[in-house]
């Protein structure tokens, strides 16, 4: 009697065991979903705030690239009467500020796009130096004249890092 009485007891409990276990796991599955479903609509949002700043950051890098161009940078600074040297560091001074002017912007943009900017920067101040030595150039004229010339006949590194920000903006959308 013992038995049919345990058999008896097992046959009311199991059914309610398994269905306890079924209802655990299906719970924890909609937990899950909900969770994932929560995720996606703060990512959601998240990028909806963040969207527009981080297109006003391409933007102020666009800006950048092209105000260290030399065809806009020669421009806006004018040689003075001063030597090569002094406009040699004038024009690289003025990069450098807006560089620094347009640093905070780093954060919104990736470490490839970033890196396509600082690398720009860096090798139109090389291109300043290297023209500033070139033994050829006398004055501030023929300095200008050959970074032009620079500028006209091949890609430079402004074009480049362009090129790259064009194309993560064309990814984002």
């Amino acid at each position: 009697m013992d038995t049919t009485k345990f058999l008896e007891i097992l046959a009311y409990t199991l059914p309610s065991v398994i269905t306890g276990l079924v209802a655990v796991y299906f719970f924890n599955i909609f937990i899950k979903h909900e969770d994932q479903r929560r995720n996606f609509t703060l990512r959601k949002e998240k990028q909806q705030l963040s969207l527009p700043l981080r297109l006003q950051a391409y933007e102020r890098m666009t800006l950048f690239l092209e105000r260290i161009s030399f065809s806009k940078l020669l421009v806006r600074v004018k040689p003075s009467g001063s030597g090569l040297a002094e406009y040699q560091n004038k024009l690289i001074q003025h990069i450098e500020q807006e560089f620094e002017h347009n640093l905070s912007q780093q954060i919104y943009l990736t470490d490839t796009c970033w890196n396509a900017v600082v690398a720009a920067k860096s090798a139109q101040i090389h291109i300043i130096r290297a023209a500033s030595l070139d033994k050829g150039i006398a004055d501030t004229e023929k300095m200008c004249e050959h970074l032009l010339q620079q500028s006209v006949s091949g890609e430079m590194p402004t074009q480049a890092a362009l090129a790259v920000l064009k194309s993560e903006v064309r990814s984002i959308y």
